[in-house]
């Protein structure tokens, strides 16, 4: 079974589209390979990521909750440890350089990301197996 991770929308939408390419945690992954994008129910109402929905189709796309919207490849795993180097990566990661913790942060680094037909599942913590998904 394929695993998934729950993003807060929009950032759901903003990674599947590729307009963000990190996610942002406060802990590690040695995870590699397709990773489902699960839209959580509850979103994130911070304005920053909502001022990037600029186009129908991500309006669309943000507009799902509380299941798959797409699957992207996670390539790697970075540490920030200093809020310099989280504001310099925000091009990739989307966040307000203020949102850094002093315990530092890790990104996860997805690439070719893609919309897959909605799926209604729900999310958990973590990254966690979707029935009833085959990637090929």
């Amino acid at each position: 079974m394929p695993l998934a991770i729950s993003v807060k929308q929009p950032w759901a939408a903003l990674l599947v589209a590729g307009v963000k390419s990190v996610e942002v945690r406060t802990w590690t992954t040695h995870t590699r390979g397709p990773v489902l994008i699960h839209a959580s129910k509850t979103e994130d109402q911070r304005p920053d990521g909502w001022a990037l929905v600029t186009t129908p189709e991500l309006k669309t796309l943000a507009a799902l909750r509380g299941g798959v919207i797409g699957v992207a490849d996670l390539t790697a795993c970075v540490r920030y440890r200093t809020a310099e180097a989280f504001a310099r990566a925000t091009d990739a990661h989307r966040n307000n350089p203020d949102w850094f913790k002093p315990t530092g942060l890790f990104g996860f680094v997805f690439q070719n990301p893609r919309v897959i037909a909605y799926h209604a599942c729900p999310g958990r913590t973590l990254f966690f197996a979707v029935e009833g998904i085959t990637l090929l």
